[in-house]
């Protein structure tokens, strides 16, 4: 049987330490003159209580090494109990929100899905606002530690290609996950703060900015208001962009830019064909807007900038509603979603660099076709790659497609019409926001999904979030017998 408490033992850390930040929006809403401090002082008891009974209870079990069956048990139940503890101020009545809908909303936050069931956001108080930015923020830089240690180390998806540049952990992921977590931290906190003075430079209020920095840098999209950025159109729009675009790429290179080399970023295959595909996005749906629509030139560039960037990061901002562009525009940014950042980020989906691998395996199979003699293989970054990288990285896109329809599907039989469904599954497994419709489009929210979609649809956060298989193996059987 399985030990199980070290596992135990940093989720109750991790549990303690959200509790223990939940002083922050307490203080705010005590400071507003409101009530709704007192949900986030029994909620920060709870969590810090539990978390902090369940770490002594089970700190005689830490040991240096993981075996393969925890480390993928913690990774997975990390982001089942945070966002649980995180709903409990939803829950005991800081929005009257039921068990559902604090969860949908706690777990959209953590995995920076971006998704809300609220509406009327101007009239919630504003501990409440900040504590749904900040649930976002500790998603965020949650991910990329789970990217750059734990993914590479489990082999999941292909992440083992990043395996040497992600500070190769050797097995013993708890003590040098600190390690890391400390190097990362402190370019996360500086991002953060960059953009909050870049937010506040362009008009934004101090707690404005300071809520947008948040879901800016964790590329999660919780805003504070219903028409998210449609009222900060202009240079915000520009700001936001650009500390979207920084933080969808790979932080590791941020650390090595920090030792004094900056020559890695720019070398860096994942990183050009990122900024390339957004470049050629925007400069389509420019055009495409300028001449069939006959948009003013400028708007149409800085809103196909800020949207596509928000989409393809999964940030899920919307500054306009951008199905009335036209049919063109809505099927290819539903396409866009479904491409991602760079891998050891905060942003989501698919990831470009799985399809540089796919497009590198798929030229290397056309050219031994067309010379059966030859000696062809992959390569990324200059360098071949190995058959187990292609295999894991075949296997996630499969499942993930096969996963999309089954969500679809499901969604489909709870009595939502198609558009609803199929986008709603793609933006929960691919975490980006909003989705497509008169119901969850970007004028929208998850608010009139019933029960049943709404929990499915967690489930498909949680599974997007942690590269599905990181998940569904837990389920199997086997897995544990080994």
């Amino acid at each position: 049987m399985q030990d199980l408490r070290p596992v135990g033992y940093v989720i109750g850390l991790l549990s303690a330490m959200l509790g223990a930040s939940m002083i922050i929006p307490l203080a705010v809403d005590h400071a507003d003159g409101n009530l709704h401090w007192q949900a986030f002082g029994v909620s920060a008891l709870v969590a810090g209580g539990v978390g902090t009974l369940l770490a002594l209870a089970c700190a005689n079990g830490v040991r240096d090494r993981l075996t393969l069956q925890q480390t993928f048990l913690l990774a997975t139940l990390v982001w089942v109990a945070l966002p649980l503890f995180g709903a409990v101020p939803f829950i005991l009545g800081a929005t009257e929100a039921r068990a559902v809908d604090a969860v949908f909303e706690a777990m959209s936050g953590m995995t920076t899905t971006g998704a809300t069931v609220f509406a009327g956001l101007e009239k919630l108080p504003p501990g409440l606002l900040l504590w749904r930015s900040m649930l976002q923020w500790f998603g965020g830089i949650g991910i990329i530690i789970v990217a750059m240690v734990f993914l590479p180390e489990l082999r999941v998806g292909g992440m083992q290609i990043f395996r040497s540049e992600a500070f190769d952990t050797g097995g013993k992921v708890l003590p040098r996950a600190a390690e890391i977590a400390a190097r990362i931290a402190g370019i996360y906190v500086g991002l953060t703060l960059a953009c909050h003075i870049a937010y506040v430079t362009v008009g934004m209020s101090g707690f404005e900015a300071l809520n947008h920095a948040l879901t800016t840098m964790s590329t999660g999209g919780f805003s504070t208001s219903d028409a998210s950025f449609g009222i900060y159109q202009g240079a915000p729009e520009y700001v936001a962009s650009v500390f979207m675009v920084l933080a969808s790429l790979p932080f590791v290179r941020y650390v090595q830019i920090a030792a004094g080399s900056a020559r890695p970023l720019f070398r860096d295959s994942q990183v050009r064909a990122f900024l390339k595909v957004i470049a050629v996005l925007v400069a389509i749906i420019t055009a495409y807007r300028s001449l069939a629509n006959n948009d003013h030139l400028e708007s149409a560039f800085r809103e196909a900038l800020f949207n596509i960037t928000s989409i393809i990061t999964g940030t899920g901002y919307a500054s306009v509603d951008y199905q009335r562009w036209g049919p063109f525009p809505v099927v290819l940014l539903f396409f866009v979603g479904l491409i991602g950042g760079c891998a050891g980020s905060t942003c989501c989906s698919v990831k470009i660099f799985r399809y540089q691998l796919l497009f590198a395996a798929v030229r290397a199979q056309v050219r031994r076709i067309h010379l059966p003699d030859g000696v062809f293989s992959a390569r990324y970054g200059g360098r071949p790659v190995s058959l187990e990288v292609l295999n894991s990285v075949m296997a996630f896109l499969g499942i993930f497609v096969v996963t999309l329809g089954l969500t679809t599907a499901s969604l489909g039989l709870t009595g939502l019409d198609f558009v609803t469904a199929l986008s709603g599954a793609a933006t929960a497994l691919a975490n980006i926001g909003p989705g497509f419709g008169e119901i969850i489009g970007p004028a929208g929210n998850f608010a009139p999904l019933n029960d049943t979609a709404k929990w499915i649809l967690i489930f498909a956060m949680l599974l997007g979030r942690l590269e599905l298989l990181v998940v569904l193996v837990i389920f199997l059987p086997r897995f544990w017998r080994v």
